[in-house]
């Protein structure tokens, strides 16, 4: 499950990219923008985009941006000619500067700047030569229009999927009913991995979220908290041996949310920017939650989980691939660790079905666990930068 939800990649959050599409730096909310230099910079402003640029240079360098306007822009580095992008400051306060690395390869060059609340314009076109030649394809920006057959299929693909997830809860509920408790365990599981499967749509969810796969962190009662619900409630209830009479109207309450969040979803509208952001959001939070046993209420499943997210992750990049094939060339490197790290993660599982918890696996495969599992985040990370959509006009 995506616990931690990051704001939209706005303000103080810039990205850069190169040619092929590779992240190489990054700025943060909350980092302080520095003064303009005097005669250093290039400026944008509503009026003006990449004025006092003028001696372009080849190779590695960091270019200084300022923004001498009103409004916050965002500016990106573009080849005029196709539009693919080479770096971008997502952002640009009034009257601060930033920097923008880059690696400049022969050929032409210029800003677009998109100030808040204006269109998009392009400003004059510089040439670097004395270079070499780019080293690969830039990004070709991704807009609004192109993200509308990835978003209505990955709608599709949760509509699916709380449909079975409504089934999977309705036999997890029989089974409470009949005071089962290894019945109800194993039902549990398969109806847990069904909801943990649908990571890029957890926004979209809104408060059914939290009712059917909520923590108990923050709430003054604990595991005991009447509001603490959902999944993880009934998973605390059933491995800590409460009377199974007592998680009857427990199984019953997230019956009556998941049926909800199934009739309601048809309507729902999931945030374009949210899919190449939840590709990797998806798996930081698997490192973070169930790499470290914190979302185990005693069922020890966490692997499990972890193994469900590698699914959620794919059928994201599946809605993605036709944007991504030509924009990523990491996509084939991303796709083999996928596999990679679900047969690393299954080994975990034991002959009779079984999953062994975290805390209790060998060191040998806790340390194949991490290391796959964080290579695979660490790949993921263009994704979001590469799918962003762009006001290009």
């Amino acid at each position: 499950m995506l616990r931690s939800v990051r704001a939209r990649w706005a303000g103080a959050l810039g990205v850069v990219l190169v040619a092929g599409g590779a992240v190489v730096a990054v700025t943060w909310p909350g980092e302080q923008a520095t003064p303009a230099a005097a005669g250093a910079a290039i400026e944008v402003s509503r009026s003006t985009c990449g004025a006092g640029w003028t001696t372009p240079k080849p190779g590695p360098q960091t270019l200084q941006v300022h923004n001498s306007g009103a409004a916050s822009t965002e500016v990106e580095l573009i080849d005029p000619a196709t539009g693919t992008v080479f770096g971008e400051i997502d952002g640009l306060g009034p009257g601060t500067t930033r920097a923008l690395p880059v690696n400049l390869g022969d050929g032409g060059y210029a800003f677009r700047c998109v100030p808040d609340g204006s269109s998009a314009f392009v400003g004059p076109t510089v040439r670097v030569s004395g270079g070499v030649a780019r080293p690969g394809p830039a990004v070709v920006p991704v807009t609004d229009a192109d993200l509308l057959g990835p978003v209505k299929a990955y709608h599709g693909y949760v509509l699916e999927g709380l449909g079975r997830l409504v089934a999977d809860v309705a036999a997890l509920k029989t089974a409470v009913h009949s005071g089962d408790r290894a019945r109800s365990e194993t039902a549990w599981l398969t109806a847990h991995l069904t909801y943990e499967r649908l990571g890029a749509a957890y926004n979209a969810f809104g408060d059914s979220d939290k009712a059917i796969n909520g923590r108990a962190t923050g709430l003054p009662g604990g595991t005991a908290d009447p509001g603490f619900t959902g999944f993880h409630r009934l998973e605390n209830g059933l491995w800590h041996g409460e009377a199974m009479p007592a998680l009857a109207a427990v199984a019953d309450r997230l019956a009556e949310d998941a049926g909800a969040l199934r009739d309601g979803f048809g309507d729902a509208q999931i945030d374009q920017n949210d899919l190449g952001l939840r590709a990797h959001e998806i798996m930081e939070n698997t490192l973070q939650f169930e790499l470290t046993g914190r979302a185990d209420f005693g069922s020890g499943t966490s692997l499990a989980t972890a193994v469900a997210n590698v699914d959620g992750t794919r059928a994201v990049l599946d809605v993605l691939r036709p944007l991504l094939v030509t924009r990523f060339p990491g996509l084939s490197t991303v796709d083999t660790w996928l596999d990679r790290t679900k047969r690393t993660l299954e080994s975990a599982r034991r002959p009779d079905g079984s999953w062994t918890p975290v805390g209790q696996l060998d060191p040998a495969l806790r340390q194949r666990v991490n290391g796959s599992v964080s290579q695979l985040t660490e790949l993921l990370a263009p994704v979001a930068a590469i799918a962003e959509p762009r006001r290009i006009r």
